[in-house]
């Protein structure tokens, strides 16, 4: 079992940041690869990053490159995700997610936090 925990989110004006953080506990977190999602009201959960076990590599949605920076701290068993130049668009709730494998595939993780809600204004 891998409980998770997310915080920092909250409500940001346009052009805004925010860091999300995830905190870990239970199994070692380091056999994880990390994720985190994000599901606004009426739609799908959506893959937003990910991060292998190790922490070298890492994978993005594309439409948040150049904006969103996944990275984990294994020895802090706690992932992040920074979020930058924010638009209303990036209104959601943001969860974290651990798996034995990095995929954009929701269905297929093992572990989900509760998740933070990041409300972005125009």
């Amino acid at each position: 079992q891998v409980q998770l925990v997310e915080s920092g989110g909250g409500l940001v004006q346009a052009g805004g940041s925010l860091r999300l953080s995830c905190a870990a506990s239970g199994r070692t977190f380091s056999s994880y690869a990390m994720g985190w999602f994000r599901q606004a009201p009426g739609k799908e959960r959506d893959f937003v990053a990910c991060i292998r076990r190790s922490g070298g590599s890492t994978s993005l949605a594309d439409s948040l490159k150049g904006r969103f920076t996944i990275s984990r701290d294994n020895a802090k068993n706690t992932l992040y995700l920074q979020t930058n130049s924010l638009k209303p668009e990036d209104t959601a709730v943001y969860y974290c997610a651990a798996a034995l494998y990095c995929t954009a595939h929701y269905a297929q993780w093992e572990y989900w936090g509760q998740g933070t809600q990041v409300t972005v204004s125009s």
